[in-house]
């Protein structure tokens, strides 16, 4: 893939439906604010929720609507091999331009069997589709070691970049040991972008971001601001997004009639509810994932609040584009009813 921000969307619901229109104006948001593609069905887009019809409905209206505009990325990632070969099938026929397949989940294979079980024949069965694995081992409970990504890359052609979200510097430096060069890194976590970027040993040329759905504009910026030398730049402009990075996992203590215990509201939830209170037409999350704490949901506000108050040309073009005040969106409680649960 070709190095650059690339926004990992969201899935806009009205109940029970995908709603198409939403989903081609939030691409289009994108796509205005300068992204280098979009990834349509990952985690953030509720990929473990959607039926196949539906994986394959948006998947087809992103690489349409992306077609010249941007490079498409389709998640077609599977703990069923056979099932992850036919969704890359079917991503190739509507000409997207890779496909991301996240570590098989729950079963636990090795990494031998990833490599030779999994991504071999995926990789074989699109040849001339990009294949990007997803290392993300805190949400599948397996892991492509570094070894076997560089053995795919020497096999297949098309192995040619990893999402890397593993959150341990010391096995993206090892990728790149493995992986030389040429091979193309992109941080899945928006908080290790810049330290990705910077650190010699990892030469990260990219992110797949979450809070792009919001920044879209700047997170390319960020990237950019790198490639081009421009440090300083880069720093400062990571620095006025970091409150925003904290809506990829928002953490509260609640109270129970049992004592207290930790509540995590885990990527899609908190993008996914910000978004809604500022007025984008997203829907809610599928079971099942559902509302925010309250405590949640004020510790989100508070991040945007931060961003909004400080740099708020961070946010100026999601205004313009969605016609919304972000100040009065933020304050009003009455955007924020259906978005939490009253009680733990």
């Amino acid at each position: 893939m070709e190095p650059g921000c690339y926004t990992a969307l969201v899935t806009p619901f009205d109940q029970s439906t995908v709603q198409e229109e939403s989903l081609e104006r939030l691409a289009d948001f994108q796509i205005q604010n300068g992204i280098s593609g979009i990834l349509a069905v990952g985690t953030t887009g509720e990929s473990p929720v959607l039926t196949w019809k539906e994986h394959l409905q948006v998947i087809q209206r992103i690489a349409d609507q992306t077609r010249g505009k941007c490079l498409s990325i389709a998640g077609t990632g599977s703990n069923n091999t056979a099932e992850a070969i036919e969704g890359s099938r079917k991503a190739a026929e509507f000409g997207v331009d890779a496909v991301l397949l996240v570590d098989p989940y729950y079963n636990g294979p090795s990494s031998l069997e990833i490599r030779r079980e999994y991504y071999a024949p995926i990789a074989r069965s699109v040849p001339d589709t990009q294949i990007i694995p997803y290392v993300i081992p805190g949400r599948t409970g397996a892991q492509l070691l570094p070894e076997d990504l560089a053995l795919l890359n020497r096999e297949f052609p098309n192995v040619a970049s990893v999402k890397e979200a593993t959150g341990n510097l010391d096995n993206m430096r090892r990728t790149r040991t493995c992986c030389g060069p040429q091979f193309t890194i992109l941080s899945g976590d928006d908080a290790l972008t810049l330290p990705m970027l910077n650190d010699a040993g990892i030469q990260a040329q990219g992110v797949i971001s979450v809070v792009a759905n919001i920044v879209p504009g700047p997170m390319a910026r960020l990237v950019r601001l790198h490639r081009e030398g421009r440090t300083q730049e880069a720093e400062a402009l990571n620095q006025a997004l970091e409150p925003l990075f904290g809506l990829v996992t928002v953490t509260t203590q609640e109270e129970t009639p049992l004592g207290t215990v930790a509540c995590r509201a885990r990527n899609p939830l908190a993008i996914k509810t910000v978004m809604a209170l500022l007025g984008l037409p997203v829907g809610p999350c599928r079971p099942p994932l559902g509302r925010m704490s309250v405590k949640g949901l004020e510790a989100a506000i508070d991040m945007v609040r931060t961003v909004q108050t400080r740099n708020p040309e961070l946010l100026a073009p999601l205004a313009d584009y969605f016609e919304v005040d972000i100040k009065e969106r933020l304050e009003n409680p009455a955007y924020r009813k259906e978005l939490h649960y009253d009680a733990y």
